[in-house]
């Protein structure tokens, strides 16, 4: 499918999405929320596509957020029920995505990347959430991601303030996984996917829903005791992953993973 305002690319099981506004720092209006809900609901319905990478066209920004000149000048401003760029509000995606950060990320660009499950940052890249300096409040999930990612008071530090964060800070904090120099962004990016790939969909879909279901859950023995109930994980155990895995180990031989 064409889009206008995002660019979908396959590379065998890895879907890269880009965010391709850069006119406007990759700055998001509904028509581009849409077209990001179409392309992810793509994505999770692709049996052939088992990882994704989130990036922004051009080398200044990953995303600006919401574009407020869109927003000022009276533009439509509705959002699909998966929220900020069809991604924010959508739970039950159990396909990891990997947002490669190529710059700037702020205020909803930066909610993107906190709803991706990695982070792989360019040394140039800057997060913030600064939406308290227009007077709005990052609901796009930043006030509750960050503080699970990072801890409270070191989240407040940034949500109370708007301060700008670099990529070596972030992953001092802890939300950023790597940081490389801008021209090796999508080769770490692609790595990471290509490792993930490397192992079984199934295991891998299962292990992303206990992680954050879990997390949900009231005490570490509910999270326990409730994880074979979880979709993901009841579907590995009656996949032909479930089987090939344990039967290629056995014949010392690279698994033949099907991701079903």
């Amino acid at each position: 499918m064409a889009y206008e305002h995002i660019r979908v690319d396959r590379e065998g099981h890895v879907t890269i999405f880009t965010l391709n506004r850069p006119d406007v720092m990759n700055a998001l209006h509904s028509p581009a929320h849409f077209e990001m809900h179409e392309a992810l609901d793509a994505f999770a319905a692709d049996p052939e596509q088992w990882v994704g990478i989130l990036t922004g066209a051009g080398e200044r920004a990953f995303s600006a957020g919401n574009d407020l000149k869109h927003q000022a000048t009276g533009g439509e401003m509705r959002s699909p029920p998966s929220g900020f760029a069809g991604l924010t509000s959508r739970f039950d995606l159990t396909k990891p995505l990997i947002a490669a950060v190529n710059g700037v990320a702020m205020g909803g660009g930066f909610e993107i990347a906190l709803a991706c499950d990695i982070i792989v940052a360019s040394e140039t890249a800057v997060f913030a959430l600064p939406e308290p300096r227009v007077g709005l409040a990052a609901l796009a999930g930043g006030l509750h991601r960050l503080p699970r990612a990072i801890g409270v008071k070191r989240a407040m530090g940034m949500i109370l303030t708007g301060r700008r964060v670099s990529a070596a800070e972030g992953a001092e904090l802890g939300f950023v996984n790597e940081v490389v120099p801008p021209a090796e962004l999508m080769t770490a990016a692609r790595r990471w996917a290509a490792q993930i790939a490397e192992l079984s969909p199934m295991s891998v879909r299962a292990s992303k829903e206990a992680v954050f279901k879990g997390l949900d859950e009231p005490t570490l023995e509910a999270a326990i005791k409730g994880q074979n109930r979880y979709p993901a994980v009841a579907a590995l155990f009656t996949s032909e992953d479930f089987v090939e895995g344990p039967l290629a180990f056995s014949q010392k031989r690279a698994p033949n993973w099907k991701g079903r």
